[in-house]
């Protein structure tokens, strides 16, 4: 069985990202945990609320319930991008480029070289998502998705459907943008065409996606098995039945990370374990048995070598599944 160096913390863990050798947990608080090479704690923000990395730039960021867009690099060192008095900031981006957008509210705003661009909606943004080449925002709202231009002035493109879209995500090739919705489904578009994409049969909100090495497939959490759709026709899942990964009748799958390079995905559960599963056969390999807590998020390091694991009790860490 794979080393797994482990990582306690004191409270729920929502959030983790690498940077490099070093791997990244946010807690609830709004303390940022580090594990790796550089291992240590900061607190960054009285209540933490999101997290992403920014490759370009090298930082991990954050933002939380005082309002404030916090960059920290891998060893620990901080510095405050934004602040938006009395505001949460829910849902944070990097684009390719290393430009930041953050959203509060109805608003999301974009850190743009020329300065700040504020962008209202007529409904509160959910999530984020920079297109592959970093030129075009997608903003998640009730009823849809707005796509920007941050650095025109051009009006943005809105894919509708009704409800509410809480994540959002392009396909590594930009040829579709995808959400997890309110109730128990996910929503689709084909960017060409704005062509709907409908993938039903969740027994529970969908809270976890996670896109293949080259785009083909789109794991997500949300029942007793990884759905894992297909993403290889230009139709992408449509008319095609999923694959179902790692089924287990006393356990829900709660977070997926599918591998930097291999076509496997990690998949974690209501009970703390992580199964890692090919795609072609779907064979397992157990990677962790059960913990404390509900698995909230995972993510592979560059390299695809460790697997950086989070949960909602705090019994956090990385797994080494070696060479």
């Amino acid at each position: 069985m794979p080393s797994i160096a482990p990582l306690d913390i004191d409270g729920h863990v929502g959030h983790v990202g690498w940077l490099g050798e070093t791997a990244f947990f946010g807690d609830a608080d709004g303390v940022l945990h580090r594990l790796g090479k550089q291992t240590g704690s900061s607190e960054v923000h009285d209540g933490l609320l999101c997290l992403a990395i920014d490759p370009k730039r090298q930082r991990a960021l954050t933002g939380g319930e005082d309002g404030r867009v916090v960059a920290t690099n891998a060893d620990g060192a901080s510095e405050e991008l934004a602040l938006e008095k009395g505001k949460w900031i829910g849902a944070v981006a990097a684009a390719p480029d290393g430009t930041v957008a953050y959203a509060h509210g109805k608003f999301a705003k974009v850190l743009l070289k020329k300065g700040p661009k504020s962008i209202e909606h007529e409904r509160s943004v959910e999530a984020l998502a920079f297109a592959p080449k970093g030129l075009r925002l997608a903003c998640s709202h009730y009823n849809g998705v707005s796509l920007h231009f941050p650095a025109t002035d051009s009006l943005p493109t809105v894919l509708g459907w009704e409800g509410a879209h809480l994540l959002v995500t392009f396909a590594p090739g930009g040829d579709s943008l995808i959400t997890a919705m309110q109730e128990p489904a996910l929503h689709g578009w084909r960017m060409a065409d704005s062509r709907h994409m409908r993938m039903e049969g969740y027994p529970t909100k969908v809270k976890s996606l996670s896109w293949s090495a080259k785009g083909k497939w789109l794991a997500s959490s949300g029942a007793n098995a990884a759905i894992v759709w297909p993403f290889q026709g230009k139709d992408g899942p449509m008319g095609k039945a999923p694959l179902e990964l790692g089924t287990r009748a006393d356990s829900l799958v709660t977070a997926v990370a599918c591998h930097p390079t291999e076509q496997m995905v990690a998949i974690g559960y209501q009970d703390g374990m992580v199964l890692a599963v090919r795609f072609e056969d779907a064979k397992e390999a157990l990677l962790r048995r059960p913990g404390k807590g509900l698995l909230t998020a995972m993510e592979w390091d560059q390299r695809g070598k460790r697997l950086a694991f989070a949960s909602e009790a705090g019994d956090c860490g990385i797994v080494d599944i070696g060479d």
